[in-house]
């Protein structure tokens, strides 16, 4: 055999080994894996979290009703400046069903009472401590919002702050 023949023989057995390496070594995705993504027309991912108020709050046990899912900071000004039109859509909806669900961000249940009473919130608030839900959520910007309906379904996916008019353009995907 030529040191050529000897050379591409060489490469191909070590392009076929690496390939099969590559193959046998792989990282399967799961069902698990692919159900717990946040994703549009799919089913939302649970969680249980504690509330601001010292209960409890499974996303859930909240099945039958829509769910506006927002996910927010104290130290985010995005944050603050919807708060008012989430508040309000509460005061508005809540009656009929619709469920406003603040998830704050890593901060202390001190903290987030605080700013609750100076924005007069009293929509329920749920504390991901250890960011759990949001990791879940794949929430990588503050904030973002989720639009949930009546089965459990995300409908629409909002990332970055909201006015009052795609508030209520998004609620017509979950509240009639």
């Amino acid at each position: 055999m030529t040191r050529s023949r000897v050379l591409a023989w060489s490469i191909l057995v070590v392009l076929i080994v690496g390939a099969g390496w590559i193959w046998w070594h792989r990282v399967p995705a799961t069902a698990q894996q692919v159900e717990s993504l946040p994703l549009k027309d799919h089913r939302a991912p649970d969680f249980t979290l504690e509330t601001v108020d010292g209960g409890t709050v499974a996303l859930s046990d909240l099945r039958g009703q829509p769910v506006v899912l927002n996910f927010w900071a104290t130290w985010c000004p995005p944050c603050r400046a919807e708060m008012p039109e989430l508040q309000a859509a509460y005061d508005l909806y809540s009656s009929g069903g619709l469920v406003v669900l603040g998830v704050n961000q890593g901060e202390t249940q001190a903290q987030v009472q605080a700013y609750r009473q100076e924005l007069g919130l009293t929509f329920p608030i749920a504390l991901d401590r250890q960011y759990q839900a949001s990791e879940r959520y794949a929430v990588n910007s503050l904030p973002t919002t989720f639009f949930i309906d009546r089965e459990g379904i995300i409908r629409t996916i909002v990332v970055g702050q909201m006015n009052a008019a795609l508030l209520k353009e998004n609620l017509k995907n979950i509240y009639p």
